[in-house]
């Protein structure tokens, strides 16, 4: 197949007049010759990799049917998450594990490119939507148990490390190949730096859940800040953070910015009630909070309102946006096989055209 796209970022710039050569849905040629099978006028980017996304179209990925799994996929796939991570809430073990092996086709297939699990292992100071009564520290006995179960599909797992064996926790995963992302935590300066240190190389959903930044009591929201090595996850809906905060992040920590949604299950849907786990949640504009306090619970974002919104609120280039959306995620994730549209990896694409996501392509 052959595919003549009048723009493409190649290697973070924008180039005009490209054709493509896909065989197998593997890009095999940047620079093919004869007639082109699928024609596109706008620009082509690599296709948005999501690594902290719940739900969508009314579902979670914790749900026990498969088919509403596959419902979640693909309402993020229309728009423009041709990779995911299914992320999962605290929930008991058993539960936990019950999930996992839901799953794991959907991973052993493709369709889905791991497991992040956020919680239960995350301080109950810093719980946001998770059900206190869940949480617990991350022994490494459970964690393997986990590992275990995932048989290699868990690819990141968020932790506060104050928590008692965090620390351990952390080089427990980093050892057994799982990225971890600091989140969810009231850890000081010491301790974000002894994570780091043990290997945590994200930040979940930085502001959210996490201390504010303190200018006489430095913690880890400002240690991970000004840590070059850390990636830090941003939900651009508009109301998780402000958009003087984000246009800080956006300049203190340039090239380290993950575009995620954090989506519950009314992304790509209404407003209504729902759940998150055990709790309830109201979805009203947009907005999803816990019924019982008010926090914000999860988005109802996509990664295609998240780009867009990088580009028209911030200013951001095409090309950064395409980065912190596709290129950025899948090598934080060490997901080699897409975020860039290069020989050898997979043909996922989303068209652009005038900042404004019109196609998504994964071939």
């Amino acid at each position: 197949m052959i595919i003549h796209a009048k723009a493409a970022i190649i290697d973070g710039e924008l180039c005009n007049n490209v054709k493509l050569e896909v065989i197998d849905g593997v890009i095999t040629s940047l620079d093919v010759k004869g007639p082109a099978d699928i024609v596109v006028e706008g620009t082509l980017i690599p296709g948005f990799v999501d690594i902290h996304c719940h739900g969508g179209a009314g579902y979670y990925f914790s749900a026990k049917n498969s088919a509403d799994i596959q419902k979640v996929i693909d309402v993020h796939r229309e728009n423009g998450s041709t990779t995911m991570l299914a992320s999962l809430v605290s929930e008991p073990l058993e539960s936990l594990k019950e999930q996992i092996l839901r799953l794991l086709p959907f991973v052993q297939s493709g369709a889905l490119a791991g497991i992040h699990l956020e919680g239960p292992y995350l301080s109950p100071h810093k719980c946001g939507a998770h059900d206190p009564a869940l949480l617990r520290d991350p022994v490494i006995s459970e964690l393997k148990e986990l590992l275990d179960v995932g048989d290699g599909a868990i690819s990141m797992v968020t932790l506060a490390p104050e928590l008692s064996h965090g620390i351990e926790a952390v080089e427990f995963l980093v050892d057994n190949g799982v990225v971890v992302a600091l989140g969810h935590t009231n850890a000081d300066a010491e301790v974000a730096n002894k994570a780091i240190a043990a290997g945590a190389s994200v930040v979940t959903h930085f502001y959210n859940a996490l201390p504010t930044i303190d200018h006489k009591n430095p913690n880890i929201t400002l240690t991970t800040l000004l840590d070059d090595s850390m990636a830090l996850e941003l939900i651009n809906d508009g109301h998780h953070v402000d958009e003087g905060a984000t246009e800080l992040l956006l300049r203190t920590a340039p090239g380290r910015v993950i575009l995620v949604t954090d989506a519950m299950s009314a992304a790509g849907g209404v407003d209504g009630d729902f759940t998150i786990g055990m709790l309830a949640v109201k979805v009203r504009d947009g907005v999803a909070r816990l019924t019982s306090n008010g926090s914000l619970a999860g988005s109802t974002l996509t990664m295609k309102v998240s780009f867009e919104r990088l580009i028209s609120e911030f200013g951001t280039s095409l090309e950064y946006a395409s980065f912190c959306a596709s290129t950025l995620p899948a090598r934080t994730l060490g997901i080699e096989f897409v975020g860039e549209i290069a020989i050898g990896k997979s043909a996922h694409f989303v068209e652009v055209v005038e900042g404004k996501v019109i196609n998504t392509y994964r071939l």
